[in-house]
């Protein structure tokens, strides 16, 4: 990783955290990613054949699976930072996903143990102890950290490519195992990964920066809700009061002595009104319900600032989110690279994660470099704009989408088609690799610039509960992404028209489905800048201020 001077990794007077901790916690994620992408790209032939099931309960089954495997992450981001903490959050996550892969090897391996109730029991272990892995594992690598800045992004963008690499890997070397070795060599390999995983993770464990979790976190949040409605009626004048008469409650060990500006109404939560009895000798509050901390109300104030730009990742994730029908585009092209082979149609969805391991190095090891030797200082993309280029690539990637489609369409109608999905149109499948090129870029932006902004911009101790956000973007978008294609086949299809989403491409419009998609990423383009704008400077960016109350009235 690209490091500056000024932002050491390491620092040799420090007994723990640093550089040499990093390695063991990317390995760990990249192992589980590895092993459960290796097991869940392959699972739907799995499940029809050695199971029986029909494509459509196979596919069903898949999707409760996807979705708890994204939404564990989030339960267990709470639990890690409220309770547990971080580092027994994911040493528990690899050893229940070891055993949850365990079993599902038992079912290929031992006949009496291919029923439901193994399968599913594996199934819902693999979920939960991925949510213990994602939730906290690159939360824990930032606490390994100095600071954030250059450190901080070049962690999150090496953190990234090692997970996407490893879902590359999974999703072809350990398929192909799976195909010409038989599914007790290839469900046996994702057990073995796991459990080099959970051993690589405690192998540094004398090394770990171990942060305590905050146990009164998910409690706080709410108190300063019911503190600040308590305190509706209190006003002030700025005629009357500055912050300078004005007492704000700080427990012993806080970090904020006065609250910013900002959503100042939250400010009531923690004025002092009457010291001799709202607040202890030792400091604290007497009724945590009714007055808390600057500290408490900040972090409130941070969570309550990011869900604009959060929720501006939705729509990012809906254009992600892949769909039958990109598999149908590509198998109806010519996908020959020799006049002998043939790349198959499955293996174009790798190609967006391809170009996303190339470009990240490239651009934190030789472009950032170049642009700041060139520049004769440290050159870095705000997070910010980072996000904005990334929108901006998937608004580009969608119409391209759009016009290869159309193209194909037209070639397939031209050439008598039109009536046989199944027929190979003279056009190069490998047109498409501009769409999956400009995707790639709209997630290494995007993605990676979410992960630096909500590490950056909430406290540390919500650092867990960050690095999940972006997880929930994906959760809601996949379920946003399958109400618009739903909704587009029922509102296309009325009147005996064939449905923009056919399964015969040829009869159907996917051209227009993808300029949809394309429209709504420039809309979300206007409401992210709009958000931007309304959020002022990130931390660490030279015109930020962090803007205290100077006595204005509480409205």
């Amino acid at each position: 990783m690209e490091v500056d001077e000024e932002e050491p990794l390491l620092v040799s007077s420090r007994r723990t955290g640093g550089l040499r901790t990093l390695p063991s916690i990317i390995v760990n994620e990249s192992l589980e990613r590895l092993a459960s992408s290796g097991l869940s790209s392959n699972m739907t032939r799995y499940l029809t054949g050695d199971y029986g099931m029909s494509a459509t309960a196979a596919s069903y089954v898949l999707s409760l699976w996807s979705a708890a495997s994204n939404f564990t992450p989030v339960i267990a981001a709470f639990l890690a930072d409220s309770y547990v903490g971080r580092y027994p959050m994911i040493g528990f996550g690899s050893i229940i996903c070891f055993f949850g892969m365990l079993v599902l090897w038992l079912t290929a391996a031992v006949p009496g143990a291919r029923n439901f109730v193994v399968l599913y029991t594996s199934l819902a272990l693999m979920s939960i102890g991925a949510g213990g892995v994602r939730s906290s594992s690159m939360a824990f690598g930032a606490d390994q950290l100095r600071k954030g800045g250059r450190s901080l992004e070049s962690y999150v963008a090496w953190y990234f490519v090692s997970v996407t690499a490893s879902v590359l890997v999974g999703m072809s070397v350990v398929v192909y195992i799976q195909d010409n070795m038989g599914w007790t060599v290839g469900f046996g390999i994702p057990v073995v990964l796991m459990f080099l995983s959970a051993v690589s993770f405690y192998l540094s464990s004398p090394f770990y920066v171990k942060e305590k979790p905050s146990p009164s976190l998910i409690a706080g949040l709410l108190q300063v809700a019911v503190a600040s409605y308590k305190k509706r009626g209190l006003r002030f004048s700025s005629m009357e009061f500055d912050n300078n008469n004005v007492m704000y409650h700080n427990p012993p060990g806080s970090t904020h002595l006065i609250p910013t500006h900002r959503l100042r109404f939250l400010n009531r939560a923690c004025i002092i009104r009457n010291p001799g009895t709202e607040v202890s000798v030792e400091g604290k509050a007497s009724d945590p319900w009714s007055l808390c901390s600057v500290e408490q109300v900040e972090g409130v104030k941070a969570l309550i600032r990011i869900i604009p730009i959060w929720s501006s990742g939705i729509i990012l994730a809906v254009a992600t989110t892949p769909n039958a029908f990109q598999y149908l585009q590509v198998a109806s092209m010519d996908r020959h690279i020799t006049s002998n082979f043939q790349v198959p149609a499955g293996s174009f969805a790798t190609f967006t994660m391809i170009f996303i391991t190339i470009w990240v190095p490239l651009y934190d090891r030789l472009l950032i470099p170049l642009a700041s030797k060139i520049a004769g200082k440290p050159v870095r993309l705000n997070v910010k704009l980072k996000m904005g280029v990334g929108i901006v690539f998937m608004c580009l990637s969608s119409a391209v989408a759009g016009v290869v489609e159309s193209r194909r369409r037209a070639l397939a109608i031209e050439q008598g088609f039109s009536d046989d999905p199944q027929a190979v149109v003279t056009m190069s499948a490998f047109w498409t690799l501009f769409t999956q090129m400009l995707g790639g870029l709209a997630e290494a932006f995007n993605v990676i610039g979410q992960n630096e902004f909500y590490l950056s911009e909430l406290p540390t101790a919500m650092s867990s509960i960050a690095t999940t956000l972006g997880g929930l973007n994906m959760f809601i978008g996949n379920l946003v992404a399958s109400f618009i294609l739903k909704s587009v086949d029922d509102l296309t299809k009325g009147g005996g028209k064939e449905s923009w989403v056919s399964t015969n491409l040829n009869k159907g419009h996917f051209d227009y489905y993808n300029w949809l998609v394309c429209i709504l990423n420039i809309l979300n383009l206007i409401y992210f800048l709009v958000c931007s704008k309304g959020y002022g400077p990130c931390k660490g960016e030279d015109d930020y201020k962090d803007d205290v109350s100077c006595g204005h009235e509480f409205n």
